[in-house]
């Protein structure tokens, strides 16, 4: 795919799904069935491709190298399979945490020889482990190690303030960065588009609470949510797409309780209030499983507002 064409392809919603766990281990059967709802209910404008991509909210972190290859593969394939809207199979985006730098280079390694390659890698850096010349010395080399070999590109998450400028860098000066994913607050994304200009996409990484940030600039959003409420992530950017910022704001209110939850106390319950959504939701198209490591079921007091949170979204599955 044409750089072009998948930057153009990511100013839309990034749906990263959560990863279902039955009985401590990957419910891909469940995964599969995620994945399809996503492909197959598309309400995105113009006839535009679903982007699924496998990140923080899958529990990328928790999940062994060999299990990351075959949920990326299982992804890639189930999007293969449910192509119903375009000639393009989906957008995959694919989380990759480098620490250690090795086995980004053998995730890296193994995706590539897939039969579905991902269009793109986003880096998702550990924090208080590094400092901002060894991401830019360690991070260009990696990308044109791996741009130059696979054609691999890279999106950079970008969770700490310190970072601005190496990350503004990156961007710039390899061909191979071709946007950052914003994950701090939008008090960044000013500096991030004047420093970025034309180099590469400026996207919201802090969920479907999107309109503010659209309107200061960035591009495309990223939704925990999509999984269970896609066309309300969708309508919330086609509007935006149309200019229309009184509409995303008036279906971005209806998912604000939700987010809420997910995103409070420095996002505690960011998967589990998305696994929670949809047991109660009673959908019977998707799987939420029974909680994941580190992320088991929610508190009762918290389920109850989560149940309040979903009572008028099912018309947005």
């Amino acid at each position: 795919m044409e750089q072009s064409t998948l930057l153009a392809a990511l100013n839309s919603v990034t749906a990263i799904p959560v990863i279902p766990f039955k009985d401590g281990q990957i419910d891909f059967d469940g995964h599969r069935k995620n994945v399809a709802y996503l492909m197959s209910n598309n309400y995105l404008s113009d006839n535009r491709p679903r982007v699924i991509a496998i990140g923080g909210t899958s529990l990328l972190h928790h999940i062994e190298a060999k299990d990351q290859v075959a949920l990326v593969e299982a992804t890639g394939q189930q999007m293969e399979d449910a192509n119903v809207r375009t000639d393009v199979n989906g957008i995959l985006i694919s989380g990759i945490v480098p620490n250690p730098i090795s086995q980004a280079e053998e995730l890296i390694r193994g995706q590539s020889n897939l039969d579905r390659v991902p269009d793109a890698y986003l880096l998702m850096p550990l924090s208080g482990i590094n400092n901002p010349d060894g991401i830019y010395q360690q991070y260009s080399q990696f990308a044109q190690k791996f741009g130059e070999q696979y054609g691999a590109r890279f999106l950079y998450y970008f969770r700490q303030k310190r970072n601005l400028e190496v990350v503004i860098r990156l961007v710039n000066e390899s061909p191979h960065f071709i946007g950052v994913k914003v994950g701090t607050d939008e008090s960044d994304i000013e500096a991030l588009i004047n420093g970025i200009g034309d180099s590469g996409l400026v996207m919201w990484g802090i969920g479907d609470r999107c309109t503010q940030a659209h309107r200061l600039g960035t591009r495309g959003h990223t939704s925990g949510i999509a999984v269970a409420f896609a066309r309300a992530s969708d309508e919330i950017n086609n509007a935006q797409r149309s200019g229309d910022l009184a509409a995303s704001q008036r279906i971005e209110d209806k998912i604000a309780a939700l987010e809420e939850i997910r995103f409070r106390n420095e996002r505690v319950y960011n998967y589990s209030a998305v696994v929670e959504a949809i047991i109660q939701s009673g959908l019977d198209d998707i799987e939420g499983g029974a909680g994941g490591p580190f992320n088991p079921r929610l508190p009762d007091e918290i389920v109850v507002e989560v149940k309040a949170a979903i009572a008028d979204l099912n018309p947005y599955h």
